[in-house]
């Protein structure tokens, strides 16, 4: 009997996995499951995108997710080297640490450009490509615990591009359901150490608050915490689920 978790023959578009981050592991998690992985990222990630297809076997693709032609572009691409796509993994974004008062309208706007206009985009061109293919896919994005509420530390612009990412999901799955497209949101608590959490290293004790935090009492660890909850909703066994936003973070948001 087939695993619903199988994914042997589909081709899975992985944007933001250069090494480092919970992109990365996405690109491991969906290779090892059997697809053939395509992995993008920014031109000035190249070393570390080279990295991931090193482990993953993943070719190699650029991308910009605040530019509209280079998402275009993109896709394009994927289809020509590999002749279909089947799933489309959006872990691009960046992260903003300064209090609401020391935040310009540059750092404000390029935090919603990059996490909330890119996730439209992105998800702008997989409803495209995916239902012109017309045997549907799965689209999976990453917002975090964050969706819903906020932290201890001054992020507004993040929270804020985070929030929007998860009701963004909710409204292409809306669009895309009946061409058999699912949509979904994992909302990751704090993983450590990845490229965007590592500056929290150089504070135990608010990395000990964090693990304190959850049910579990401790962080996410990327490399045995995420492949699971992202291969359910990459893959068949999902097939039933639509608009949902995933939490991954250890009890965090249940309390």
């Amino acid at each position: 009997m087939t695993s619903p978790f199988d994914l042997t023959g589909q081709v899975a578009l992985v944007v933001g996995a250069a090494a480092g981050g919970l992109g990365e592991q996405a690109a491991r998690a969906l290779a090892q499951a059997g697809a053939t992985v395509a992995a993008a990222d920014l031109a000035l990630r190249k070393d570390d995108l080279a990295a991931t297809a090193e482990v993953t076997g993943a070719t190699v693709h650029e991308v910009d997710v605040t530019d509209e032609t280079s998402v275009s572009a993109l896709f394009a691409d994927v289809v020509t080297r590999h002749g279909r796509l089947d799933v489309v993994v959006n872990a691009a974004g960046v992260m903003l640490r300064k209090a609401y008062d020391q935040t310009s309208l540059e750092e404000f706007e390029r935090v919603i450009r990059v996490n909330l206009t890119g996730t439209w985009l992105v998800g702008r061109e997989a409803g495209r490509t995916l239902t012109a293919q017309g045997h549907g896919g799965r689209v999976v994005n990453l917002t975090t615990v964050y969706a819903e509420r906020v932290g201890p530390v001054p992020e507004s612009a993040y929270y804020s591009s985070k929030a929007g990412v998860a009701n963004v999901t909710r409204s292409l799955a809306s669009e895309l359901g009946r061409h058999g497209i699912t949509v979904n949101c994992l909302a990751p608590g704090v993983f450590y150490p990845t490229q965007m959490t590592a500056a929290l290293g150089a504070d135990p004790e608010r990395l000990q608050w964090f693990g304190d935090r959850t049910m579990l009492g401790r962080l996410g660890d990327p490399d045995t915490d995420f492949a699971g909850p992202l291969l359910l909703l990459a893959s068949p066994a999902s097939s039933y689920m639509t608009g949902q936003v995933v939490y991954v973070d250890g009890g965090w948001s249940a309390w």
